[in-house]
């Protein structure tokens, strides 16, 4: 299976850059598996789970917060709002992050209101799926 850079990275760091064979992508249109020789695509990223096989075998998972992804056929850079590996996701921080946007509902328009509860229940699904009850 032939390999292709992968680099993630948020405002805070480099959380990953190195050779992989396979990397899959919460993008807003639906889950995308991104391989080597993949079409040039620009997409945006949901909160969700990247997962990253890397090319001795590893499988690697991070949460990611938003953001987008730049497909090349010889790489894929994934400019996250904020990640960490899923290892160090913690309950608390991710209830204190639904509770800011769900303050934020609060007076906001109807538009930015709809667009606030998609990243709520987001946040929230993200929860449940990396975070054991």
């Amino acid at each position: 299976m032939a390999d292709f850079n992968f680099e993630l990275v948020s405002p805070e760091r480099l959380l990953l850059s190195e050779k992989v064979t396979e990397v899959v992508l919460p993008a807003t249109e639906g889950e995308m598996t991104v391989m080597a020789n993949h079409a040039p695509t620009m997409t945006t990223i949901k909160p969700g789970v990247v997962t990253v096989k890397t090319a001795d075998g590893k499988t690697e998972r991070f949460a990611v917060f938003g953001g987008f992804a730049d497909i090349l056929p010889t790489g894929c850079t994934l400019l996250a709002e904020s990640a960490v590996h899923v290892d160090e996701l913690d309950r608390t921080a991710l209830e204190n992050r639904i509770e800011a946007v769900r303050a934020e509902l609060e007076g906001a328009g109807d538009e930015k209101k709809t667009r606030l509860e998609q990243f709520v229940a987001e946040l929230t699904k993200l929860g449940e799926v990396v975070i054991p009850a």
